[in-house]
């Protein structure tokens, strides 16, 4: 059984609270129970010293965690319905859509992108990754919705990872975000398009977000405007890089949470209007999409095999579409 290590820092100001709470909140897939038991078992420490459940962290603390990660199940088989937009005897492109998780995980182990391939594909899919991760060349988070591309069998996996590897895999976004570029001021903005370049690690205070962080990887994220509507904004994005939490994070960062955002502060009106009828409509448009309202629109890359240049493009779905049309009448 393999295990992970790291350390959280108690951030200034933080109210004591016991510590099992705590680290159930930011560590991601804990439960309280998993949690108290590693403490139990010495795989907590607290400045270099065992404690208890009962201990309540203080600000400037650092907290010490050994979690043992148990083996992953072989993945199965399940009859969902996939979108294909592409296939081949080599590769398929599906249009993943938002809720789906891409391969099993703790806490979900099956209704994944992967258990659908493998009913689809049968064994016609890649090794090169665990047996949870059959054909998966690169992935989408669980509330993004759109396409990706999937590998057959191992020689076109290999390929297809040198190419995102060396980033010349197009991939395009598209998302609704938080205000206007076109007021105020924004990291990079130039004329509606700009370019965020800020290096993103693990947060210090919350094991289960990504952070902008002076030593982290370098991470670099293209942007331009579409459309701009009263208070939201349709924009376009491209990577430069694949970093866990990319888009979200930079877009963050500028001051422009993706609309929707659970994690990154898009839940939250940022919005200084006082009209109670647009405050409704914001709600409103919150239960429509109930996630982040972002969708992978475009991917492109070399085909492995033929060598011919590939270009795929799909519509954004329904909750992204209906936000959009009824800001476009307002207009």
């Amino acid at each position: 059984m393999s295990s992970r290590e790291f350390d959280i820092l108690v951030p200034p100001g933080k109210v004591r609270e016991r510590i099992d709470i705590f680290l159930t909140h930011h560590v991601e897939n804990a439960t309280r129970s998993k949690v108290q038991q590693a403490i139990k078992d010495g795989f907590v420490l607290v400045d270099g010293k065992a404690i208890r459940s009962s201990h309540k962290v203080a600000p400037g603390e650092v907290i010490h965690i050994t979690m043992p990660k148990p083996p992953s199940p072989d993945a199965v088989a399940e009859d969902i319905p996939l979108e294909i937009v592409y296939e081949d005897a080599d590769l398929l492109v599906v249009n993943k859509p938002a809720g789906m998780v891409t391969h099993p995980a703790y806490g979900n182990y099956t209704g994944t992108l992967v258990n659908a391939l493998l009913h689809h594909a049968s064994a016609a899919l890649s090794t090169l990754n665990d047996p949870t991760r059959p054909g998966i060349v690169h992935r989408l988070d669980k509330e993004t919705s759109g396409l990706m591309v999937v590998a057959k069998n191992d020689v076109v996996h290999a390929r297809l990872a040198k190419q995102f590897a060396l980033r010349t895999i197009d991939r395009e976004y598209w998302a609704i975000v938080w205000g206007r570029f076109s007021e105020g001021k924004s990291v990079g903005r130039k004329e509606g398009s700009g370019v965020i370049d800020a290096a993103l690690g693990r947060s210090k205070s919350d094991r289960k977000k990504i952070a902008v962080t002076e030593d982290g990887k370098t991470a670099i994220t293209e942007y331009s405007v579409l459309e701009e509507f009263e208070y939201l904004t349709l924009v376009r994005l491209k990577l430069r890089t694949g970093r866990t939490h990319q888009i979200r994070v930079h877009l963050h960062h500028i001051g422009h949470p993706v609309f929707g955002d659970p994690t990154y502060g898009g839940r939250r009106i940022a919005w200084g209007g006082s009209e109670k009828k647009k405050k409704e409509e914001v709600h409103h448009f919150l239960k429509i999409i109930n996630r982040q309202a972002l969708h992978a629109k475009t991917i492109g890359f070399v085909h492995p095999v033929t060598r011919e240049h590939l270009v795929f493009n799909s519509e954004l779905p329904a909750d992204m579409t209906e936000v959009l049309e009824t800001l476009r009448r307002q207009r």
